[in-house]
């Protein structure tokens, strides 16, 4: 018998549990069933086509050529972790020396451009991920935004859905920007977002378009879902995505409540 979880006081949900059957992309017999509580979603390649990747990239002039830093470079060694350490991983991707004594620096470069960036409202929220959160969202199901990016939350706040409700207003917990011990991989931000959600890690489901962000959610026992916006589908398979798609549209919202992390069927 499945006991509902509590969510916590502070939070108009209540959450509902499915049955969460890990069926996709694995050798028939051995899918696994779990409860499903929560969907936790990442914010920039996720929810929002931010200027991150942009911002990395110009901020590279005066330390190496600009043009040497490609998407996979992002997407396999900077997305989804923290400034500094995103900063650090480029600098040494790309063979600058002195990339750690270097990267704070190349970090606030990176963080001035992006948020002129911002202010010039240069993004857009994706509308297959809009249209997902809010399929789930009209299903009761709770929902948590949880990214490393400290710019998150001014940009989901800048993107208005109606007169009286911002992209943020979506999601019962926020635990975006704050200043942790551990950045992805490790599950930290994740399992905090569960903890305030009032779901057990193991009955949350997150998206992620990061392998970083794969496997910290894998890390943290949760179920992993990842969106490829960039051409990387094979690194977020590589991290551990349980499925990956092109289009948050072709997950199937109502097999997902039913209980099936599964593609539509076409």
């Amino acid at each position: 018998m499945i006991s509902k979880l509590q969510s916590p006081a502070r939070s108009c949900y209540q959450p509902r549990l499915y049955r969460l059957t890990r069926s996709l992309q694995m050798p028939a017999g051995s899918a696994s069933h779990r409860t499903l509580a929560a969907v936790i979603f990442d914010v920039d390649g996720v929810l929002v086509d931010s200027p991150h990747e942009r911002a990395w990239r110009e901020a590279l002039q005066g330390f190496t050529d600009p043009a040497r830093f490609t998407t996979e470079i992002y997407q396999a060694h900077v997305a989804g972790k923290p400034r500094l350490s995103g900063a650090r991983a480029a600098l040494e991707q790309l063979g600058v020396a002195n990339a750690v004594e270097r990267a704070e620096a190349y970090a606030e470069h990176k963080q001035q451009i992006l948020e002129a960036l911002i202010a010039a409202r240069d993004f857009t929220v994706y509308p297959d991920a809009l249209r997902f959160a809010q399929a789930l969202a009209a299903k009761s199901l709770p929902l948590a935004v949880a990214s490393s990016s400290k710019n998150a939350d001014q940009m989901m706040r800048l993107i208005l859905l109606s007169q009286n409700q911002t992209l943020l207003d979506l999601f019962a917990v926020d635990v975006s920007g704050r200043d942790l011990s551990h950045g992805k991989p490790h599950p930290e931000i994740f399992l905090i977002a569960a903890q305030e959600l009032g779901a057990a890690p193991t009955t949350c489901l997150v998206v992620e378009d990061a392998p970083a962000g794969i496997e910290a959610a894998h890390a943290g026992g949760m179920m992993a879902l990842g969106i490829d916006r960039l051409g990387d589908a094979a690194l977020l398979r590589a991290a551990g995505a349980d499925l990956v798609v092109a289009s948050l549209d072709e997950v199937d919202p109502d097999a997902l409540i039913e209980g099936q992390l599964r593609a539509r069927i076409k």
